[in-house]
């Protein structure tokens, strides 16, 4: 690959996470201080992304590569989507706000499997080469962390110029999709069909025990990953913990060393033990939540934060290759699609109705909650599927291998 074509792609994925690392994080916080809203309008606000996470594969199936080509329906979308974001901020009730937010999630959702879409055209090997790119993404969502903190040295009451930063960058990405480069042509255009849309060739996977035990078990650990993604800003911040949202920047550079080990303990522990400690991750870092403060124990704090790369790495990206080590070519496609519409969809969906409703009924008034009896919930979820999982799943340990 050319470098400058690497280079191109490279800022096209920090610029598509910055945007989405910019506002999700901090929006709960910004909800509860300048829109007042309750815990249940916090949740149903990030219950929005998850739908729209549900709709975009259709979208994409019939539009993409048929009348508009990748880069210039990146374009598109991140040019709308700009514009609603720098529109959302003068919106004051939050209702409202979470209707117009769907409008850009539907707009936004699409661009993550286009950008990666993009990038995986161009690359020759892509085991090896498209870690190097999707990086940057990463990148991307801890740089939008420190500028919050470091940078514009936001308050908890000015959280709404994070969806300024937001729309500015996706305005910049909208250009620059102009100069990407354009897609390897097609010998054939696949026509469109609903089957092939909603993952029909995966289904079969079902046939498999442990796929289905493993396809339950994503589902409902996105419940407790919907409490950290919308709440924990504002926890760490009510809190008391200084710079809470930078902070919460060491979760993504957990997760960048975590992912790098993956192939290390993959030959050492196979599929299920990964995924087990993933878990395991999980009820530490809730417990941590628990009994964690500003003070003293303000490093159980930092120590929550720093799992998510076990967290996220050991369970979703180990979960991906176990479903890629099962599926043929062709299934695959379709069965990482159904993975991503069960998980951010469905299990992030029902994560962001449960985790609002827990946080209304800990609402003591709108700057305090009993945070305490909050994580324990969670907590209690991932005992569950944990317990769940561990019993009833028994694929062969050495069901992947990781050169």
């Amino acid at each position: 690959m050319k470098p400058y074509i690497r280079l191109q792609l490279s800022l096209m994925m920090l610029l598509q996470f910055f945007i989405w690392g910019s506002w999700y994080v901090t929006m709960g916080t910004y909800m509860a201080n300048t829109l007042k809203a309750d815990g249940l309008q916090i949740g149903a606000a990030y219950g929005m992304m998850a739908i729209a996470t549900i709709i975009s594969p259709f979208f994409i199936g019939i539009i993409a590569d048929r009348y508009f080509a990748p880069k210039k329906l990146l374009g598109l979308l991140h040019l709308a989507g700009g514009l609603v974001l720098l529109f959302i901020t003068k919106i004051e009730s939050a209702n409202i706000f979470n209707w117009v937010l769907l409008i850009y999630a539907l707009l936004y959702a699409p661009t993550l499997s286009l950008s990666s879409s993009i990038a995986f055209d161009q690359l020759q090997n892509t085991g090896k080469s498209f870690a190097g790119i999707r990086v940057f993404g990463t990148i991307g969502w801890i740089v939008a962390g420190i500028s919050i903190d470091k940078v514009f040295n936001l308050s908890p009451s000015a959280m709404g110029f994070t969806f300024t930063m937001a729309g500015v960058a996706s305005l910049v990405l909208a250009a620059l999709s102009l100069a990407l480069p354009n897609a390897q042509p097609k010998d054939s255009v696949v026509p469109v069909s609903t089957a092939a849309i909603i993952g029909k060739d995966a289904f079969g996977l079902f046939k498999k025990k442990s796929f289905t035990i493993f396809f339950i078990a994503s589902i409902l650990i996105c419940i407790p990953l919907s409490f950290y993604y919308s709440l924990a800003n504002q926890f760490l911040n009510e809190t008391g913990l200084i710079n809470a949202t930078s902070k919460m920047a060491y979760g993504q550079i957990s997760e960048t060393v975590f992912i790098v080990l993956i192939p290390f303990f993959m030959k050492r522990w196979g599929i299920k033990w990964m995924i087990i400690t993933g878990m395991v991750a999980w009820v530490l870092r809730f417990l941590f939540f628990r009994y964690g403060d500003a003070g003293n124990n303000s490093w159980m704090l930092i120590a929550g934060i720093v799992l998510h790369g076990v967290c996220y790495d050991f369970f979703f990206v180990t979960g991906q290759m176990y479903t890629d080590s099962i599926s043929n070519e062709r299934n695959r496609n379709a069965a990482q699609g159904m993975i991503t519409m069960a998980t951010y969809g469905l299990g992030m969906w029902l994560g962001s109705l449960i985790s609002g409703y827990v946080a209304k009924q800990a609402t003591i008034n709108a700057s305090s909650h009993h945070w305490d009896t909050v994580w324990l919930v969670p907590a209690g979820i991932t005992v569950t599927v944990l317990l769940f999982f561990s019993f009833l799943f028994n694929e062969n340990k050495k069901q992947v291998i990781v050169v």
